[in-house]
């Protein structure tokens, strides 16, 4: 069989109808849903197929829909004698990962990340903080003019995402962003884009719900990962549930190191990477970082089936 790894991804990545066809076709996926949905008390399902964009979007739905598509492909996957080797996630895909490699179960999990959206929403003042993602600037470079901002502005502003080469993402104040995206585009940056999100997600201004977010964690039964598992915070492997633990919640509040994950996964034995759920984010991600790297995107019912089929030929 051939070794592959599983990433997963993170918040961006939903859209209405997600999982929808899986749903269709598949009975072991209408299951995981409908436990969703009974966990959650409410019909995320409907959310996740039928919107409107607005309620899925917010971090509450986001967080457990995103989970939920990625644990009903790799639960297929799985019943197809299909594993993978290592697997890590971006952000909230984190937790699809984990998930995968059996430290948490699906249901402790989708209660788990929809009490972390609550806490991301409302860990800092609605319209008042922000991220923008900063295109065709290094990390040096970056850093050097963050500093140099954030003595000439009244606010926060720092690293939240190091994705890919040339993409880089920053969280803070959204006043402080506003000014950082004048001065960075003169500094040399090809674009600043604000992102959509509700907060300022992967910064210091996230610790309060990090403290509050540690109780949740270590209230959820956790087993030592079954397969290792790169986590964002350090971009390296983890398989023991304590120190698991820790780095989910001190991820609230450090940067994703996502760029490295990639780096690491390319050294590995693999004769893929293969992102599993919504959206094709990721895979864009792996070939920024090497564009001759062999990847796959399984995200619904047809690319599910040809992915099987790869992966079973001689």
């Amino acid at each position: 069989m051939k070794k592959v790894a599983f990433i997963y991804p993170g918040q961006g990545s939903q859209v209405v109808e997600m999982g929808k066809d899986l749903y269709e076709e598949y009975p072991q996926v209408r299951e995981l849903f409908d436990s969703a949905n009974e966990h959650l008390g409410y019909d995320l399902t409907s959310i996740m197929f039928e919107g409107p964009r607005e309620v899925l979007t917010k971090t509450e739905n986001t967080q457990p829909a995103l989970l939920s598509v990625s644990t009903a492909i790799t639960k297929i996957l799985a019943e197809n004698d299909i594993t993978p080797s290592v697997t890590s996630g971006h952000s909230l895909g984190e937790y699809s990962a984990l998930v995968a490699a059996n430290a948490i179960s699906y249901s402790d999990a989708v209660s788990l990340v929809h009490q972390r959206g609550k806490l991301m929403e409302n860990a800092y003042p609605e319209g008042k903080g922000s991220m923008a993602a900063v295109l065709g600037m290094d990390q040096k470079t970056l850093s050097n003019e963050l500093h140099n901002i954030s003595e000439q502005v009244d606010g926060v502003i720092e690293i939240a995402n190091l994705n890919c080469p040339g993409q880089i993402v920053v969280s803070g104040t959204k006043s402080a962003i506003d000014t950082a995206a004048r001065h960075l585009k003169e500094a040399g940056a090809k674009r600043v884009l604000p992102l959509p999100v509700s907060g300022p997600f992967h910064s210091s201004l996230m610790k309060p719900a990090a403290e509050e977010f540690q109780q949740l964690v270590h209230n959820i039964k956790w087993s030592d990962a079954e397969i290792p598992v790169y986590a964002n915070v350090t971009a390296e492997k983890v398989t023991e549930k304590e120190q698991i633990q820790q780095l989910l919640v001190e991820q609230l509040y450090s940067p994703v190191r996502f760029e490295e994950i990639i780096e690491q996964l390319l050294e590995e034995p693999l004769d893929a990477i293969v992102e599993v759920g919504s959206g094709k984010v990721l895979t864009g991600l792996v070939k920024k970082v090497n564009r001759r790297a062999n990847t796959f995107s399984v995200q619904d019912a047809a690319s599910l089936v040809e992915f099987i089929e790869w992966i079973k030929e001689d």
